[in-house]
């Protein structure tokens, strides 16, 4: 390796370790912030009962590749290398005694529409106690792309259907939503997004205020992680992240919903 080249690679060494040092005060500051903030209770380790199922939902970014054959819980295959393999695998070690039994169903290229079309196996019939879902970012790509007649009118609709049909089926279910999110400075993501994109990060905002869930202020962790390096370190393409963007957004997760540091 060149001199100059073992410099550089130093140097981005370093900012990626001060990048994943610096999650723990990045997630604080968002959970402060006026515009991410949902008042929301902080779950405790009493929630949770013996044999209790918890359930991720939603499109790739949770999908993340996992084996669709695998369907069974807690399962490394099954949870795909993304964000929910990371704040499963922490869970399932902090509260080992509880014995819980954590799926991923998420299913790359889902809008909420799909989301409800495969509702009932994939997740009413599960019966989970915890159900975190992040859906959105499709209803608008896809729409943005002219693959898709969807408005934010549809999503708010088809998202406030699921929610409500959810409850009426597991009325004791608790929510957690996820923000959905778009990084400007990468590759799929440009000034063409925004502020159309916004409505749909504002409608999630909202349902999870009118169904009591627990809202994970992922936009904002991505845009204040951006300010520390680049935005291409948490997501190639502004959409999916890359290991350190599941790193941040498994630590959101995790200090949003039990305020696990």
């Amino acid at each position: 390796m060149k001199r100059t080249d073992r410099r550089e690679f130093l140097k981005q060494t370093a900012l990626s370790a001060g990048a994943l040092a610096a999650i723990p005060g990045i997630i604080a500051a968002t959970a402060k912030s006026a515009d991410a903030q949902v008042e929301t209770e902080i779950l405790s380790e009493v929630f949770l009962k013996k044999n209790d199922v918890i359930l991720f939902q939603g499109d790739s970014i949770t999908d993340a590749g996992r084996d669709k054959k695998d369907q069974k819980p807690n399962d490394p295959w099954g949870f795909g290398p993304g964000y929910v393999f990371l704040a499963a695998s922490r869970l399932l070690d902090q509260f080992d005694t509880k014995q819980l039994t954590i799926y991923n169903r998420g299913i790359s290229g889902n809008k909420v529409f799909q989301l409800a079309d495969r509702w009932e196996p994939d997740c009413l019939e599960l019966k989970p106690k915890l159900l975190s879902i992040l859906i959105g970012v499709n209803d608008y790509w896809h729409m943005h792309d002219g693959k898709y007649d969807g408005t934010i009118e549809v999503y708010e609709n088809d998202y406030r259907a699921l929610l409500k049909r959810t409850k009426t089926t597991l009325p004791d279910v608790k929510l957690v939503i996820g923000e959905p999110f778009a990084v400007l400075g990468c590759r799929a993501v440009d000034d063409t997004w925004f502020p159309a994109f916004d409505a749909y990060r504002k409608v999630a905002r909202k349902l999870a205020k009118e169904f009591d869930a627990i809202f994970i202020p992922y936009q904002s962790v991505f845009d204040e992680a951006s300010k520390q390096v680049a935005p291409t370190y948490w997501t190639a393409d502004g959409v999916h992240p890359t290991v350190a963007g599941c790193h941040l957004m498994a630590a959101a997760w995790l200090k949003s919903v039990f305020g696990m540091e």
